[in-house]
C-alpha cells in the first residue's frame, strides 16, 4: 500500500510539480489550498502518512496550521515537513518547536525533496 502526503500550498505550479513527483515515485498525494482547507481535510477523516507545506498561505498560514495539527492528539506525532521560500531561522527554530519534522527551502530539486521525503516515510520491503 502506497504511502499518502498531504501537499499544502497556495501556489497550484508548486502543487502540481510535488504532486506530480511524489506521485511518479509511488507516493498517493493529496493537496490544500492553504491550512484552513488542509485542517478541513483532516478533520473530515484524511490520513496522510506525511505534510508538505508552505509557510506562506493566505487564510491560514503553514505555522497557523502546524499549531493546530499538533493540538490534535491523533496528529500530534505526524511527520510535517514545511517547503517554503521563508529562510528566517527565527521562523525556522519556531516551528522546531512546534514540532515540525524539516525545513526545505525553495526551490528544492525534486531528487532532494524524494531524499527528505524517502528518510522520513522509509519504504518497508
Amino acid at each position: 500500500m502506497s504511502k499518502t502526503i498531504l501537499v499544502v500550498d497556495d501556489s497550484t505550479t508548486v502543487t502540481l510539480s510535488l504532486s506530480a513527483n511524489l506521485r511518479m515515485h509511488g507516493f498517493t498525494v493529496e493537496t490544500a489550498g492553504d491550512g484552513a482547507a488542509a485542517l478541513k481535510r483532516l478533520q473530515g477523516g484524511l490520513k496522510p502518512d506525511l505534510i508538505i507545506s508552505d509557510v506562506h498561505m493566505p487564510n491560514m498560514n503553514g505555522i497557523e496550521m502546524v499549531r493546530a495539527i499538533k493540538a490534535m492528539p491523533a496528529l500530534k506525532f505526524k511527520p510535517i515537513l514545511m517547503l517554503t521560500t521563508e529562510s528566517d531561522p527565527k521562523k525556522r527554530d519556531e516551528t522546531k518547536k512546534l514540532g515540525v519534522t524539516g525545513w526545505l527551502v525553495k526551490p528544492v530539486s525534486g531528487a532532494d525533496l524524494l531524499k527528505v521525503v524517502q528518510q522520513v516515510l522509509p519504504v518497508h520491503a
